[in-house]
C-alpha cells in the first residue's frame, strides 16, 4: 500500500461544536476542496475542505499565518494538527 504525502499546514486554535467549525491557524496554504487529514494524538480522520471563511466573509483559500474557519464532518479538538494529503 502506497503511504500518501502528509505535509502539516496547521493547528487548530479553536472548535465550534454547534456548528462542526474549526479555527485553523495556517503554517501554509489551504485551498478549498484540499484533502486534509486532522490529527490529535491516537485520533484521526481525513476530510475534505468544502468551505472557508476569512474574517467571516467566504474564501476559496488561505495562507501562512492566517487564521480560516474550516467546516469539519467530525469533531477537532484544540491543538489538533492539520495535514494536507496528497
Amino acid at each position: 500500500m502506497e503511504k500518501t504525502k502528509e505535509k502539516e499546514i496547521g493547528r487548530v486554535a479553536h472548535w465550534y461544536d454547534k456548528i462542526k467549525v474549526a479555527v485553523v491557524k495556517l503554517t501554509g496554504v489551504l485551498k478549498v476542496g484540499d484533502k486534509i487529514k486532522v490529527k490529535r494524538g491516537e485520533e484521526e480522520f481525513e476530510d475534505s475542505v468544502s468551505s472557508m471563511q476569512l474574517d467571516h466573509a467566504p474564501v476559496q483559500s488561505g495562507k501562512k499565518d492566517q487564521e480560516v474557519a474550516i467546516k469539519l464532518s467530525q469533531q477537532a479538538k484544540e491543538g489538533a494538527l492539520i495535514f494536507k494529503v496528497e
